[in-house]
């Protein structure tokens, strides 16, 4: 009987120290590439004293998703190697809303970027569309603004329900159950509600896009046309079908870890997890790629880092 709950216990642990290796990695990568995005667009502000719109919302999604992973990678260092250290007030509310906050940022600054570049490219002869084009500049502090508003009462919410609870159950969120307690119910159908709004927002935004893209190919075949205004029009549309794909797994990857967590199935939970954490990375990647000024500025940056490991 003893064997078996040691190995048991070792199964566990073994487990849980290699989810926080996989986090590691993909935390210190995600931190690594929108650091990346955060001072080039930071230099370009210093050098041209200006920032455009694009920028702003890169800015700002750069910070989020720095912010949220390093918070990540601390918590689940610290609930893996020093758990006990959750069992001091306020160390489980704020972490649980910082990382609320964060990644509700991450979500819905993802999302006002989509919508951004759909009324900005897109070419649609309807009186609002043009409406919205001619206003979308003037739009982007407000549509940041409300992200942060949204994100500020998740992560109210979730420190709310942490304090709460704390003390009387386990800080760690699939121990909790929904059928007896109402909040974390309440809390749990908030959640659910962001995510799809989020999700809903950008597929409005990323498929009208790609239609309007595709169309314009089209236009261009028919006519002829081999620019370079037709081999960045194809890459834009490889870029937003990439994102709407990721962006996909992500969101079904929340809603199964909302469902997991209903049936504390942590080791799924723990699974799913590494699926979303991985999105800020590759998203970023994706951005940047897309993105000729960040583009040339990697490029740039691997050249020289590449020049000084030959030279040694």
């Amino acid at each position: 009987m003893e064997a078996c709950y040691s190995q048991d216990k070792f199964n566990v642990s073994s487990y849980r120290v290699t989810f926080l290796v996989i986090i590691s990695f993909q935390a210190f990568a995600g931190m690594w590439i929108n650091a990346f995005v955060v001072s080039v667009l930071c230099i370009g502000f210093v050098k041209k004293k200006t920032i455009n719109s694009n920028e702003k919302i890169l800015l700002f999604l750069g910070c989020s998703r720095f912010w949220f992973l390093c918070f990540i990678w601390v918590y689940y260092f610290l609930e893996i190697i020093y758990p006990l250290c959750f069992n001091v007030h306020p160390i489980p509310e704020l972490s649980a809303a910082f990382q609320s906050f964060f990644h509700s940022s991450n979500l819905w600054v993802s999302a006002c970027l989509c919508i951004f570049y759909c009324i900005k490219i897109a070419n649609f002869r309807y009186i609002f569309f043009i409406y919205l084009k001619a206003k979308i500049d003037r739009m982007v502090p407000w549509l940041l603004l409300g992200s942060v508003l949204l994100s500020l009462v998740i992560s109210i919410l979730s420190y709310n329900f942490i304090d709460e609870t704390h003390g009387n159950n386990s800080t760690k969120f699939w121990k909790f159950d929904l059928r007896t307690d109402q909040q974390f119910f309440l809390l749990f159908f908030i959640s659910g509600l962001e995510f799809a709004t989020a999700f809903l927002a950008v597929n409005l935004s990323a498929l009208p896009l790609l239609f309007s893209l595709w169309r314009h190919k089209r236009k261009m075949q028919t006519n002829s046309e081999k620019t370079l205004s037709m081999d960045a029009n194809i890459k834009a549309i490889k870029s937003v079908l990439a994102f709407l794909v990721i962006y996909t797994i992500n969101f079904t990857c929340l809603v199964l870890t909302l469902i997991y967590v209903m049936k504390n199935e942590s080791h799924l939970v723990f699974l799913l997890l590494a699926f979303q954490y991985a999105f800020p990375a590759l998203h970023s990647l994706i951005l940047i790629f897309s993105n000729p000024k960040l583009e040339k500025a990697l490029l740039k940056t691997l050249h020289c880092v590449k020049g000084k490991v030959c030279m040694r």
